[in-house]
């Protein structure tokens, strides 16, 4: 967890600090490395003075690998248990599909990319198989690993059909005072902008309910609106209480000064810490579904670790999940990660839909 966040720049070289509070189960050395890996490379000089590599180019998107297998029958947790083999092996699941056969065996295709970059090697591969058969034991029939189509990777975008009640209560991109978990979200956002406090930067000054990924709902935010950050400070004052500080300006080095500009950035700052996801628990015929939606930033990237969130709450309420689809769709020019998530009938109906959707919104926003 982090409760406080240093960051400054001078144009050239950018300096972060973050002090976070670690379980015993964390692993320090993996944060460094993936840290160290999403910075721009630079080169050491014999001062030991690292200067930037100007030809830094962006990363080729990584390939897409499909993971196939075969249990002998399903049972409560299932697929929280293998995303979180998947996760501990550093295999992000951008896509899933989960088959119960009528004879009780369970099919799960897991479309991952490897952090790594090494699920290509057999190596890698029988490390994977090998945690996975250690978690399933003997229920596990056959397991393959080979790397995905090119429809796959070209072409993300959901195919299933999203009714328009759905679209139209979940995917508003106006902030109407509605918010996606009643009395567990609060509105108390409380944002004001400053021209006058700093000669070049437009100084924001956000006071908000704190929740998981704040820090990042915010940058996306400014990165998808092309601000660059100076300055800023992120701090926990209260129990559930964060101020954050910005100083920012536009991509020609300019102030903010448009109020109309203002007032959207302002707006969908709002919006954002508010509504960082959609969830709802609806009917689909018989059955309960539930749907979870987070918006896809510019560069193409998802919000993390939505999925294990999700088969973790459905797990701690005793219930089975019979399928499961993620896709991306793009409505009103945004696009969207969608996880639809089939509850298993009998399970469902013993949970109220009200207990699903506050659990499910506790473990994403990371409210206990």
């Amino acid at each position: 967890m982090c409760f406080c966040t240093d960051v400054s720049t001078d144009g050239n070289w950018c300096y972060l600090i973050f002090w976070v509070v670690g379980k015993p189960t964390t692993r320090w050395y993996l944060l460094r490395e993936r840290l160290l890996e999403v910075c721009p490379p630079c080169t050491p000089a014999l001062s030991e003075i690292y200067y930037f590599r100007p030809e830094f180019q962006q990363p080729k998107p990584p390939k897409v690998f499909l993971l196939k297998f075969w249990c002998t029958f399903d049972r409560k947790g299932l697929l929280h248990d293998v995303t979180k083999v998947l996760y501990e092996l550093e295999l992000t699941v951008k896509r899933v599909k989960v088959f119960t056969a009528p004879d009780g065996t369970v099919m799960d295709l897991l479309f991952v990319t490897d952090t790594r970059e090494l699920l290509h090697t057999a190596r890698r591969q029988e490390e994977t198989k090998s945690q996975l058969n250690a978690m399933l034991g003997d229920n596990m029939i056959s397991f393959e690993i080979e790397l995905a189509g090119p429809g796959v990777t070209a072409n993300p975008q959901g195919s299933a059909f999203l009714p328009p009640a759905i679209t139209d209560d979940m995917f508003g991109l106006e902030f109407n005072g509605t918010h996606m978990g009643g009395a567990l979200t609060s509105n108390r956002v409380s944002i004001t902008v400053d021209n006058q406090l700093s000669h070049s930067h437009t100084v924001v000054h956000i006071v908000c309910k704190d929740h998981k990924g704040l820090i990042y709902d915010i940058m996306r935010t400014l990165k998808d609106y092309n601000i660059q950050t100076s300055y800023g400070r992120f701090s926990s004052k209260a129990k559930e209480k964060f101020e954050v500080d910005l100083f920012i300006m536009q991509v020609d080095g300019k102030k903010i000064l448009d109020p109309e500009k203002q007032k959207v950035l302002c707006s969908r700052l709002r919006m954002e810490l508010v509504r960082p996801l959609r969830v709802e628990v609806m009917s689909r015929g018989p059955e309960t579904e539930l749907l979870v939606a987070n918006p896809v930033e510019l560069a193409g990237r998802g919000r993390p670790l939505v999925f294990y969130d999700i088969t973790l709450a459905i797990t701690s309420l005793n219930i089975r999940i019979f399928s499961v689809e993620i896709a991306r769709h793009r409505i009103d020019d945004r696009e969207w990660e969608v996880y639809r998530v089939l509850l298993d009938e009998g399970d469902a109906a013993l949970v109220p839909r009200k207990l699903i959707k506050e659990c499910v919104v506790k473990n994403l926003m990371g409210w206990e």
